[in-house]
């Protein structure tokens, strides 16, 4: 079962000013293209080959031997889904069942901001900043590298990549430039009502 990389949801130029055209081809054609490509060669030959790639994640996660089918899979697995979490015009309050999920679980879209900024800025390194959905209630965490939500029993709803490849072209070391961008302008709220829907 090779995995493969995915097209993006939207053309390379759809996102600009917030994110470049420069930005996309190197981040999806490079990085993410050599995550898929990296964990295709680990899992070749083993068990994981056959399974679905979040089965591989769970079932490497942990594993400092399967670090190799971890890291790339978790990695492909989580640009994947960032690609979706933005769109043209995005961003900004949501609508719909998750703007009512927001507030009665997280007290309110400025309290979601306000965690979810603390979540991207205060991740040392590389990693991720997420809304994830836990037994039922909304909650905003940070993993580090790799890693995944999906491995803690947690439903990714919403990422966002603060590995220095996700904005270094268009905003250097501004880092707190770039989350306020991803939140105001690019976040894509009909993408993040669906995750839900289906949780």
């Amino acid at each position: 079962m090779t995995y493969t990389l995915p097209d993006l949801p939207y053309d390379y130029t759809a996102l600009e000013p917030h994110v470049s055209k420069q930005t996309l081809e190197f981040h999806h054609d490079k990085h993410h293209a050599a995550y898929v490509k990296k964990y295709n060669a680990a899992v070749e030959g083993t068990p994981m080959a056959d399974k679905p790639i979040e089965e591989a994640i769970k079932a490497t996660a942990g594993n400092p031997d399967q670090k190799g089918i971890f890291n790339n899979g978790a990695q492909a697995w989580n640009h994947t889904f960032y690609w979706q979490c933005m769109k043209p015009n995005g961003g900004g309050m949501p609508t719909g069942a998750i703007a009512d999920k927001i507030k009665s679980d997280l007290g309110g879209y400025d309290k979601f901001v306000e965690a979810f900024k603390q979540a991207g800025g205060t991740q040392f390194g590389s990693g991720w900043a997420w809304l994830v959905l836990e037994n039922g209630t909304l909650k905003v965490v940070k993993t580090l590298n790799a890693d995944n939500p999906i491995t803690s029993n947690q439903t990714p709803l919403l990422t966002m990549d603060v590995w220095e490849h996700a904005y270094y072209l268009d905003y250097q070391n501004q880092r707190p430039s770039y989350i306020d961008t991803f939140i105001n302008k690019l976040i894509n709220w009909d993408f993040v009502n669906q995750n839900l829907a289906k949780a």
